[in-house]
């Protein structure tokens, strides 16, 4: 598939130092007023400059591609994904460096999946947006995408990508893509990383918090991954729940997992019809993925009364993982193998960080 590119001619007197490409998604951040109708409509990247003029004055080379349709991001999907990986591998050898522009209400299911799909990654691939459009006066359009750029072109003292992750940069913190949730729909700071540090702040001076940021390897060679299996489904525990809600979500037709959002440090109900059901399930070889509904914190299964039938059933735990990246990673490893057991152990394991061991 073509892309149309707009590249943009630095104007900074200093040598360019490597090159970034800009893949535009959609979202709100590039939106802008229009006076005739009274309404954000999407702007043409051509205009890029005029918008955000601090843009040319960056001392790397800069290519803008935006996908064919922009879209909400509420209208993200897979296929989407592997596209934007697919995009990243066309162009792996170009440029040093991704930035992707996002809408802010799944960015952290898509940094999650691209996490995956992207195997031995050595370029930064960084998403941004905004929570108000850049061509509203307030926006913080106009500082994420500038620092994104810049987070992405940085090099250590080697000559190296100082990021060699998917990463999300929003409000002066840079977040391990996979670790990441939305947490905020009104605030500036929107993202947050409960249960891993963010790599870097970007103050004055952006300063990196080495010790949590993957190693750059040279050696790596990118393999991108194009499978995903979506016959997943999320099984929230509430106070209430009943027989109808879990059998009808637990026999979806081809139904292959289940991220089961449990509270705390990884429990359920004891009920006997629910844990009938599990074990139903489970002798279906249908994975169930244990993902506390804390924001901090782990699952901890067999440490309570309550999540030890489910570490005996054969649940899959899931730790530290937000659920982002739990349904992200189940699509991403149904995608790859076709095996239960396979399937349930590479779930257990970390894949790129996304979850402690």
């Amino acid at each position: 598939m073509s892309y149309n590119k707009i590249h943009i001619n630095p104007i900074s007197p200093e040598p360019t130092v490597g090159s970034v490409l800009v893949i535009y998604t959609g979202g709100t951040l590039g939106m802008v007023y229009e006076a005739k109708g009274k309404q954000l409509v999407p702007f043409n990247f051509d205009q890029i400059i005029d918008r955000v003029p601090e843009i040319g004055r960056l001392n790397f080379d800069i290519t803008f591609l935006s996908l064919s349709q922009p879209i909400d991001s509420s209208n993200m999907n897979p296929e989407i994904w592997i596209e934007l990986a697919g995009i990243i591998e066309q162009e792996y050898a170009s440029y040093d460096s991704f930035v992707i522009l996002h809408g802010t209400d799944t960015m952290a299911y898509t940094a999650s999946a691209l996490s995956f799909l992207l195997e031995d990654l050595n370029k930064p691939v960084i998403l941004t947006g905004a929570q108000l459009p850049i061509g509203v006066a307030r926006s913080d359009a106009r500082e994420n995408v500038i620092t994104a750029l810049e987070l992405a072109a940085a090099m250590d003292e080697r000559g190296q990508p100082m990021i060699s992750e998917v990463c999300i940069y929003f409000n002066s913190l840079l977040l391990r893509g996979n670790r990441s949730k939305k947490r905020e729909s009104s605030d500036f700071n929107a993202f947050h990383s409960e249960n891993y540090p963010a790599l870097a702040n970007a103050g004055v001076r952006i300063e990196y918090n080495l010790p949590y940021i993957k190693p750059h390897d040279s050696g790596l060679h990118l393999t991108v991954h194009k499978n995903m299996d979506n016959r997943v489904a999320f099984l929230k525990m509430f106070p209430g729940i009943g027989p109808l809600v879990v059998d009808s979500i637990l026999n979806i037709n081809g139904l292959r997992g289940i991220v089961l959002e449990t509270y705390g440090a990884g429990n359920a109900t004891t009920a006997q019809w629910f844990l009938d059901a599990i074990s139903e399930a489970i002798a279906k070889d249908i994975i169930i993925f244990n993902v506390s509904q804390c924001d901090g914190g782990r699952v901890a299964q067999g440490h309570y009364e309550t999540s030890r039938f489910l570490k005996q059933a054969g649940v899959v735990s899931g730790s530290d993982i937000t659920a982002e990246a739990a349904i992200t990673k189940m699509m991403y490893v149904f995608g790859r193998e076709s095996d239960p057991k396979k399937c349930a152990e590479m779930l257990a394991k970390p894949l790129r960080g996304e979850m402690s061991v």
